[in-house]
């Protein structure tokens, strides 16, 4: 009977008032949207119960409100920081990012009472350090932003908001050192995220493939992570940063090949070490990318290059193989994969038994059968732990495809189809942009003072510079006395 009582209250009020009628019709349907309604009051609440903190509902409203005369409540709403709104739409928004709307008369107030229910900021699974830092991102954005402020404190630091997606509206920021940034990239990423035009955007590495400058290419063309450290150094170096609500990495531009090829553990060490770790992941990419497609050429054209001691163990080892090099290898190197993406879909331990086990039972089966070599083997297995080195993973999958048409180029035409494959790759990458600057920084344009951060880790001290890809008005950055 009560609630009966009270549906018809509402009602009543809802035809008193157009605006509360027009707001509360556009949630019908939606069972998780709550309408109270104070009829000793004239106040109406909406709003979605699981985006706003029910504790600071009853202590920031329902008890002001129900401690107050009722001919001075309207002056207790003027004096709180309550926003009034007058727009629908503006209205509808607020209501959907987590606000309260509150009507009382002809006034309407959005109070901001959001709280995500999120997970608690861990530890970084894809990108682990051995030293330093630990956090990682998590998906609500203003976690993200409260962990970069903590590591940035500075006034020059803005942020730019956009919303993305007609559907999801999903909250984008950007985020600039001013006087370090370029405005003309700023200015730039403002223009792409603006014009994107899309139902939906879920995760960050969704939104880069939006505004790329070159969108087919197999190469990331802006620098993901998911390390609050790793963005504050970005920022410093006069990068831009962005981030998204509801994910857990954030990109920076304008970024280089080799720039994937860093690692933050690289500065928490001494020099000496970082520069041998920087170097070993430059020869793991080599290895990665020719050693497998190496073979192929060599058993199939190039019998010639193998050293005599060697040629009776390689020719004994593919006796009992019925079919080509490049067939062989492309089998291992599919077999690779597949253990590859089944123990990263499967729970942790289970995953990793699966890769273990699942390498050593197929690769000696493998072997037994006749389907393979030893040697192919004991390849395929230095090139896959050689793209592990790589601390990117998006970049380490992208090369790990390129695998796969160097190793055919190499069954057709031997060691000249390698040449090949290697000759377009480096044009292809001489040829990307990211927000128009060379993908190929610092070797293409030719930078020599920026190698001192790239192909090795060099002394702080003489770290003087900004790198030049970021075209900051504030190159010098590190002021050192001795």
């Amino acid at each position: 009977m009560m609630e009966q009582q009270q549906q018809e209250q509402q009602e009543q009020q809802q035809q008193d008032r157009p605006q509360l009628s027009h707001i509360a019709q556009q949630f019908d349907d939606c069972a998780d949207f709550k309408h109270q309604t104070y009829a000793q009051l004239n106040v109406d609440l909406l709003y979605f119960d699981h985006m706003i903190d029910g504790q600071k509902l009853d202590r920031e409203i329902l008890g002001p409100l129900q401690s107050a005369p009722e001919d001075k409540l309207q002056d207790m709403l003027d004096r709180l920081s309550f926003a009034r709104k007058s727009e629908d739409k503006q209205i509808v928004e607020d209501i959907l990012s987590g606000s309260v709307a509150l009507f009382h008369r002809d006034a309407v107030y959005s109070i901001d009472l959001y709280s995500p229910k999120g997970r608690p900021i861990s530890q970084s699974e894809t990108e682990t350090t051995i030293t330093g830092p630990h956090e990682a991102f998590s998906e609500p954005a203003g976690e993200t932003l409260s962990l970069i402020r903590r590591r940035v404190r500075s006034s020059h630091l803005k942020c730019l908001r956009f919303r993305v997606g007609e559907i999801t509206k999903t909250d984008v920021y950007l985020l600039y050192v001013a006087d370090i940034a370029n405005m003309d990239n700023v200015d730039e990423l403002k223009r792409r995220i603006q014009g994107v035009e899309i139902d939906a955007v879920h995760d960050t590495n969704m939104l880069v493939q939006l505004i790329d400058d070159r969108p087919a290419s197999l190469f990331p063309q802006f620098f993901t992570t998911e390390r609050p450290d790793a963005i504050a150094s970005k920022l410093v170096a006069g990068r831009i940063v962005g981030i998204m609500d509801g994910s857990p990495y954030a990109f920076s531009a304008p970024t280089s090949f080799f720039e994937f090829f860093t690692s933050s553990d690289d500065y928490y060490q001494r020099w000496s070490l970082g520069t041998a770790t920087r170097i070993l992941r430059f020869i793991s990419f080599i290895i990665t990318i020719l050693f497998t497609c190496f073979y192929v050429s060599v058993t199939t054209f190039h019998y010639e290059m193998i050293p005599q001691n060697m040629l009776l163990t390689l020719s004994e080892s593919r006796s009992r193989v019925p079919f080509p090099p490049v067939y062989e290898a492309l089998f291992m190197e599919a077999v690779i994969e597949f253990l590859r993406e089944a123990g990263a879909r499967l729970p942790t331990k289970i995953g990793q038994t699966i890769g273990i086990v699942g390498g050593i039972v197929i690769g000696q089966a493998a072997v037994q059968a006749g389907f393979t070599s030893n040697i192919l083997i004991i390849v395929v297995a230095s090139s896959a732990i050689a793209s592990f080195v790589m601390p990117s993973y998006i970049m380490s999958a992208s090369i790990r495809l390129i695998r796969f048409g160097l190793i055919i180029l190499a069954g057709i035409w031997g060691n000249l189809g390698i040449t090949i494959g290697i000759a377009y790759l480096i044009i292809h990458l001489s040829h990307l942009t990211s927000l128009n600057s060379s993908y190929m920084t610092p070797i293409a344009p030719h930078k020599p003072g920026d190698w001192l951060d790239v192909f090795i880790r060099a002394p702080f001290k003489l770290l003087k510079k900004r790198p030049t890809q970021a075209r900051t008005p504030n190159p010098v950055h590190v002021r050192t006395k001795k």
